[in-house]
């Protein structure tokens, strides 16, 4: 929470370079890589986006998840227990648009890229066995924000929610999806410490707490899937019982592609279980056209005293260039709906690159609407202080 100006920050992913995208679509399509080319390429990606991030005037950067192929499918490889593959359903959110489904379908088709939807299942006990792996991702980023030096206010890393998970890597295994998600919540714990413990803000991605209405749940009553909601934000709070709440954030989304997302299940129906997760700030998408009216939600719904709101002022599935007028007048907004400028921030939407080669921005676009979201937050600042 910044005293006299509106801190800027972002979801987490970022473009990541053409050579190291197309090492992750070959190892996800089955071909055999050369492992250190991989790491080497990620680690000055690495380097890059936190350069991109300093020159942008972000304050909390992240990695990028340069390391990862995508937010949630890289924990198949430091986790045991997964293999095979299965089709995520799609639900019925594109039943009444059968143009732009095939479109889309055309669209992933000819996209090199990691899909978010062939991902393995869940076929045997789910450890956290490479914690190898995960502290070299957090000392790269150390590297990397040493290196670039800059006035960076803090610096976080993102994990996944173990909601995610559940729903998109398939239960083959445990008798229950609850057992499924224990055994996941305490499997990620390991990584929710680690970035605490490397000083990190801990940022979790959580769009299982709203995509998942129109995926897993879409034929099912919302009551259900608010039950599912709560079940995770459980699960999350008892994964975080040695993280200060401070240091996290809860970032939910109704998913991270361009479509008519006119089943997306509205923020009033989900947000009082949100806010029950034990975090200091909230990550929500109001850049975009479907769900930006609904920031007004925290005039009646007010935040937690020691909370703080991060909002999407930046939409990261069109190449338009936002105007700073605009970041700033969505910011404006929001600090009169939660009340107080001080426990408002500037971020995206979501992620720019979720899984390598989907992201639909392309990487000069991605600084130059950081560079706007921050201009933007000083106009605000500006204005509101």
């Amino acid at each position: 929470m910044a005293e006299k100006r509106i801190l800027t920050t972002h979801a987490g992913s970022l473009p990541r370079p053409a050579k190291l995208v197309e090492l992750y679509a070959a190892r996800a399509g089955g071909a055999k890589i050369d492992e250190a080319a991989l790491v080497h390429e990620g680690e000055a990606a690495t380097r890059w986006v936190v350069e991109r991030q300093r020159e942008a005037g972000v304050d909390i950067p992240s990695d990028g998840e340069q390391l990862r192929e995508a937010f949630f499918l890289y924990v198949q490889r430091r986790m045991t227990g997964f293999s095979g593959k299965w089709k995520r359903p799609h639900g019925d959110e594109l039943a009444s648009y059968p143009e732009y489904a095939d479109l889309r379908r055309r669209q992933i088709a000819n996209s090199a890229s990691v899909s978010n939807f062939t991902p393995p299942m869940a076929t045997g006990p789910v450890t956290y066995a490479d914690t190898d792996a995960n502290e070299a991702e957090l000392s790269t980023f150390a590297d990397a924000l040493r290196e670039v030096g800059g006035n960076f206010t803090d610096a976080f890393m993102t994990a996944p929610s173990p909601g995610i998970v559940t729903a998109a890597m398939k239960n083959d295994h445990y008798p229950s999806d609850d057992d499924y998600l224990d055994a996941l919540a305490e499997a990620l714990r390991i990584e929710y410490e680690a970035a605490h413990r490397h000083g990190y803000l801990l940022q979790i991605d959580a769009p299982d707490l709203a995509l998942e209405r129109h995926l897993s749940y879409a034929d099912r009553p919302v009551g259900d899937f608010v039950q599912f909601v709560e079940r995770v934000i459980a699960r999350i709070n008892s994964a975080l019982r040695n993280v200060p709440r401070e240091r996290v954030r809860l970032h939910v989304c109704w998913g991270n592609y361009e479509s008519p997302h006119d089943k997306d299940v509205p923020l009033r129906d989900i947000l009082p279980a949100i806010l029950e997760a034990d975090v200091g700030a909230f990550l929500l998408p109001f850049a975009n056209p479907r769900h930006q009216h609904e920031i007004k939600l925290f005039r009646d719904a007010p935040l937690g005293a020691d909370q703080s709101l991060v909002v999407g002022v930046i939409d990261t599935l069109t190449n338009f260039v936002e105007h700073p007028e605009v970041v700033a007048d969505r910011l404006e907004r929001a600090a009169e709906m939660v009340g107080d400028p001080t426990r408002v921030l500037a971020g995206t939407d979501c992620g720019f690159d979720t899984s390598a080669g989907m992201g639909r921005v392309t990487a000069d676009i991605v600084w130059a609407k950081l560079r706007a979201m921050k201009e933007g937050a000083e106009l605000a600042s500006a204005r509101l202080f």
